[in-house]
């Protein structure tokens, strides 16, 4: 059981303003006091950014079996900022925890492997064809995605976990890419990426 993150790699980056050494101690200190057993925290990245008068801390916790957690937080205080972002993490770890819990529970035969996928033709998305205008559009963060196998449910628990806005993955059952991401409704929704 871990108790404590000690001797945990922590990166504290801070953009557009320098770095001093109380926050950068704080935030590893905040970090290091997460005490939770699962999942086991391999690194940690701590982002801070100043732009005008907003105060914005993303943490990015990199665990064991490839898990991901992510949260960012805006605050006029970059302490009050990074304790809220610290608080956002903590609850989902909880969350992945239990749900993990919940999955290797002896099971009735409620699962939503039973629910049908919905697909969404081109004609269902609006796509305004009539503009003359195409301008180029501007890449405000470029990142690298990598694409691994799994199911359905293991997806929605990753779109869960992080403050992306999908989840891109082979399907485990099928073999085809897939996306699922949260509706405004509140759903699900699943595209499948075919060739």
């Amino acid at each position: 059981m871990q108790t404590a993150n000690v001797n945990l790699p922590i990166t504290v980056t801070v953009r557009h303003e320098q770095v001093t050494d109380a926050l950068r101690d704080h935030a590893t200190k905040k970090i290091e006091s997460l005490h939770l057993d699962y999942p086991r925290i391999i690194e940690a990245k701590v982002i801070l950014d100043v732009q005008k008068n907003r105060h914005i801390a993303e943490i990015i916790l990199f665990c064991a079996n490839h898990i991901t957690i992510e949260a960012h937080t805006e605050g006029k205080d970059m302490y009050v900022a990074l304790d809220e972002t610290i608080e956002k993490i903590a609850r989902r770890m909880r969350k992945h925890k239990t749900r993990l819990m919940k999955k290797h529970r002896p099971h009735r035969n409620e699962s939503i492997r039973h629910l049908e996928e919905r697909f969404f033709t081109e004609e269902v998305l609006d796509h305004p064809e009539d503009s003359d205008i195409d301008p180029a559009p501007f890449i405000v963060h470029p990142e690298n995605y990598s694409i691994r196998t799994m199911y359905k449910e293991d997806a929605i628990m990753q779109l869960e976990l992080s403050d992306r806005p999908f989840v891109l993955y082979k399907s485990a059952r099928r073999g085809v890419l897939t996306i699922v991401y949260r509706r405004k409704d509140g759903e699900y929704a699943a595209m499948d990426i075919k060739d």
